[in-house]
């Protein structure tokens, strides 16, 4: 059997990996594409509720606690591929949220197995220092995201919760990568989408960074909540805001990762 590309795939806090298969559906795209999903827990007080990871500076029960999410995702796939066959060269990580936070964290701090990333709806909150190498980047996140704040500031809080997250503002994400991924100059505009919420005001905007020694891209949406793009409807709408199909999350990021692998150094 030849050897199948890992996409990681982070629920985003207070969520799991039950929830996350269901509300991104990329089984069905892995098993078209030919790529193994996984859908780790994070890490709570109670048994697969409130599960979070600790991407830094956010969040609940697993930063408070230092859990130590970084060497459990690298011992996850330690696991992994002595039960199937993995392209240890093309390990890919996204996720939602916390999720898409922690995908950032594994960026910096587990480039050697990461091949590229692709966050929605969450931006990089390390509480360290600055990541220091390349790592091939896109970023979605809608400007009208009610929870993670397009523009940064302290979030609402946590349903059922008086737990509040400071959220870094995307530009400033997408600045830290620009540098250490060695782009020059602005990006640019190379495609603008208006899906079937066009008449709510949903657009996707791909912005694209330049010169770059590993590329950056970023999917900019309007109208859309805090929400996985083309992935279940209608989900926690009052809580989350509008769902989106004006572009599908998972296509667009695995049309991303496929174009990448790690090679010998």
């Amino acid at each position: 059997m030849a050897a199948l590309p890992v996409v990681i795939s982070l629920h985003g806090g207070g969520g799991n990996a039950e929830g996350q298969q269901q509300h991104t559906r990329m089984d069905e795209l892995a098993d078209r594409e030919g790529f193994i999903v996984v859908y780790p827990d994070g890490t709570g007080r109670l048994k697969n509720r409130l599960l979070t990871w600790n991407a830094g500076t956010c969040c609940g029960y697993a930063m408070t606690e230092h859990v130590d999410d970084v060497n459990f995702i690298a011992a996850m796939l330690d696991d992994l591929a002595q039960r199937v066959s993995i392209d240890t060269r093309r390990v890919y990580a996204t996720g939602m949220s916390n999720g898409a936070m922690m995908a950032y964290r594994l960026a910096a701090e587990l480039p050697d197995r990461i091949a590229a990333i692709a966050p929605v709806a969450g931006g990089m909150v390390l509480a360290d220092d600055a990541p220091k190498r390349p790592v091939p980047i896109m970023h979605i996140h809608s400007v009208d995201d009610p929870r993670a704040l397009y523009a940064g500031g302290l979030g609402p809080p946590f349903p059922m919760t008086n737990s509040r997250v400071m959220h870094p503002a995307v530009e400033q994400t997408l600045a830290t990568w620009s540098r250490v991924n060695g782009c020059k100059g602005e990006p640019l505009v190379t495609q603008k989408r208006e899906g079937e919420g066009a008449s709510r005001g949903q657009t996707a905007t791909l912005l694209v960074y330049q010169g770059c020694k590993a590329e950056l891209e970023h999917w900019r949406l309007t109208g859309a909540g805090h929400v996985w793009p083309g992935g279940k409807r209608d989900t926690m709408v009052r809580i989350l805001g509008p769902e989106t199909q004006v572009i599908d999350a998972n296509v667009g990021m695995w049309r991303f990762f496929s174009r990448f692998r790690h090679m010998p150094r």
